[in-house]
């Protein structure tokens, strides 16, 4: 299990921030403090955290400066602020992630699914954990390799596996940052990310995936899909 621990002024956003805490697997919220003179003392005689969820903009000592007392006491760092022009400063110091005040539910996961994967010798390279509407919002797995097509509908994705359709309160611009990392996914249309591996044909702009769903090819990635081609497509040699 992941340790973590909150620190931040307002109540109601600790509040929150525990629930996303206890929907994600592996994380165990240990203390939240508004006070972050009560939080200095607790970490200096604690053992080291996982991950300090931390806000910035708190009376008598700024996040920014109490991180510089503390950062050594836990392995990642998280700032929660719905200040942008603190971004800057909170990189200079190792920060880990920046999330910006209100963030959403699948917003967190993205950055768990990012900060974590080198602690404790677990990786999260293959999979990632979304939660699916339509199990009551299960937290549910998924393997990178079983994804077939992510669709943006309205406010959600839906997700196509080999196995199961897992629907998440999520746009396709937040999900689309885990998928860029991972070179077998690709985006041809503004509402489809689809996976290399499980295209069944290519005729024309239209692409045909293993599970039957088309994407046809938007106007302004016709060219990265033409350099897809290029680079993919086997041409015989013209007998001379």
């Amino acid at each position: 299990m992941y340790k973590c621990v909150i620190i931040d002024d307002d109540q109601h956003a600790i509040d929150g921030l525990a629930k996303y805490i206890g929907a994600f697997p592996g994380l165990r919220l240990i203390d939240g403090f508004t006070d972050p003179f009560m939080a200095l003392t607790a970490l200096a005689n604690a053992e080291m955290m996982d991950v300090i969820f931390m806000d910035i903009d708190m009376p008598k000592i700024s996040g920014i400066e109490l991180s510089k007392e503390i950062r050594h006491k836990t392995r990642k760092l998280i700032f929660t602020t719905g200040h942008t022009e603190y971004a800057y400063e909170a990189f200079k110091i190792n920060a880990d992630d920046y999330l910006l005040k209100p963030f959403t539910q699948g917003e967190f996961m993205i950055s768990m699914n990012k900060v974590l994967p080198d602690d404790k010798g677990l990786s999260r390279n293959d999979f990632f954990f979304v939660r699916n509407k339509e199990e009551n919002h299960k937290t549910v797995n998924i393997k990178y390799k079983d994804v077939i097509v992510v669709e943006s509908q309205r406010n959600c994705v839906l997700i196509h596996t080999t196995s199961k359709e897992v629907l998440t309160y999520m746009s396709l611009n937040e999900i689309s940052k885990l998928f860029k990392e991972h070179p077998d996914f690709a985006q041809f249309h503004r509402s489809f990310i689809i996976s290399y591996q499980h295209i069944d044909y290519i005729y024309g702009n239209s692409i045909r995936m293993t599970n039957g769903v088309t994407v046809t090819v938007g106007d302004y990635y016709r060219k990265s899909f033409t350099d897809f081609l290029t680079t993919h497509l086997i041409k015989a040699k013209r007998k001379t």
